[in-house]
């Protein structure tokens, strides 16, 4: 009896299969945005080229190639090509993933594993692809869109080049957009502009740049050619990728505390605006805010941390999206305020030597002596009431005898600091005379 599934006409592609899918790469040479990889001298062209593949990392954002690089490699190199998800997969499915590569292992054929998501495997799993990564039974390939120095274990790590997704730029994104035209036999009903907006929504993701080709195809009416408008009412907008617990959400606000360091208010704005556009916790913001104020200005701008403070308040009180104005005019009334780390950096030192020195007994004139016993054993003895002494510095040693006299803060010679640096200067003076001594 004839299966009924079987055919004698030539395999033809399922029917709806998405416009990405049907456009993935048949080659390397084929791979858009990825050249550094990719390229005539790109690093995964060089592997292929010796004939031996070791064990790699993909790390990138989505919709840069991953997946479809990987299934290309097990082509170019002749080694059986495995798939598995850590999203879908546990401890049973990787016991016989690895069973079925060892069995063909036996027969003469290696196998790629391909591990997408890897992140998502806890330590004791990731710990399981070290014996078969190191006796060959496979070679793995893990996807990552998260920063693998910080999800991945450092055996699995050692044991596997790290490789670097691109983002795709913005001629990449029309070269698929071409590519699917072609495919398709028709252009994108988009006028110039609209097409522009098109390539920045997708954000260099090729793979969501098809997916909106496709919803315009569905969507124009016989004739019609939408502009930048109508596109936007047709696919709404996509969301910017930036997952608030992720690489995104740490980048983001890197670049932002970077920038206000750096006194750029224009990068300030542009990068808390891009945070607020991505749904970012306002108190999040706000806390950020109050830190850049103490660790990056300082005393250099007493009233820094106060206008922090009020921006949080006021977004309190205002809610968004007045509330957001606030946090603005703070972000560039801190990037413009004048900095100093010398309190920030001086409060590390304090706390390593408190670390350092343990338990030690501050010196005894410093000391309360409310009892006859203490007073006995010269607590507060010889101590001198600062308010008494002129200019209200009587230059008394207050640190532990055992440790002697530190300098921890050290701030620049400006402004309100000079009163402070004389007395600074003082301890120094003393400290090097009881060295000398």
């Amino acid at each position: 009896m004839a299966d009924l599934f079987s055919s004698d006409q030539p395999e033809r592609a399922p029917p709806g299969r998405p416009l990405a899918d049907r456009l993935r790469p048949k080659s390397l040479g084929e791979v858009v945005g990825q050249e550094h990889l990719t390229g005539g001298d790109g690093a995964l062209t060089r592997l292929i080229r010796s004939g031996s593949l070791g064990s790699m990392i993909f790390w990138g954002p989505p919709g840069t190639g991953k997946t479809t690089v990987a299934r290309l490699l097990a082509g170019e190199t002749g080694l059986a090509f495995e798939q598995i998800s850590a999203i879908f997969s546990g401890v049973a499915d990787l016991k016989k993933v690895f069973e079925a590569a060892r069995l063909r292992r036996q027969n003469g054929r290696q196998t790629l594993l391909f591990v997408d998501e890897i992140h998502r495997f806890n330590r004791a799993q990731q710990d399981s692809f070290l014996p078969v990564m190191e006796d060959g039974t496979v070679v793995l390939v893990g996807a990552t869109t998260e920063n693998p120095s910080f999800e991945l274990n450092a055996a699995l790590l050692s044991r596997a080049r790290v490789l670097v997704f691109k983002s795709l730029g913005p001629e990449d994104v029309e070269k698929l957009l071409a590519r699917a035209e072609e495919t398709e036999g028709r252009k994108l009903p988009l006028d110039e502009d609209a097409r522009a907006v098109l390539i920045r929504m997708a954000d260099g993701d090729g793979r969501a740049s098809l997916t909106l080709a496709e919803e315009i195809w569905r969507a124009a009416k016989p004739g019609e050619v939408f502009d930048a408008a109508a596109l936007q009412q047709v696919v709404q907008r996509r969301a910017p990728i930036y997952d608030k617990g992720q690489d995104g959400h740490y980048n983001l606000i890197s670049a932002l505390h970077k920038s206000v360091r750096g006194s750029d208010p224009d990068a300030a704005l542009y990068y808390l605006a891009r945070m607020f556009d991505a749904g970012e916790d306002p108190l999040y913001l706000g806390r950020r805010l109050v830190r850049m104020a103490v660790e990056d200005i300082g005393l250099a701008d007493p009233q820094a941390l106060v206008v922090a403070n009020a921006a949080k308040d006021a977004y309190d009180y205002l809610g968004s999206p007045e509330g957001e104005l606030a946090f603005a005019q703070a972000a560039v009334y801190l990037a413009t305020a004048p900095k100093s780390n010398a309190v920030y950096t001086a409060f590390k030192a304090a706390t390593a030597a408190a670390k350092q020195h343990g338990s030690l007994l501050p010196p005894k004139h410093i000391l309360n002596a409310p009892t006859k016993l203490m007073k006995d054993e010269a607590y507060g003895a010889g101590y001198r009431y600062d308010h008494d002494e002129p200019d209200a510095f009587s230059g008394q040693d207050y640190f532990p005898e055992k440790m002697g006299r530190q300098i921890f803060y050290d701030p620049p010679d400006r402004g309100f600091e000079r009163e402070i640096r004389k007395r600074l200067d003082y301890w120094a003076k003393l400290r090097k005379e009881r060295s000398e001594g």
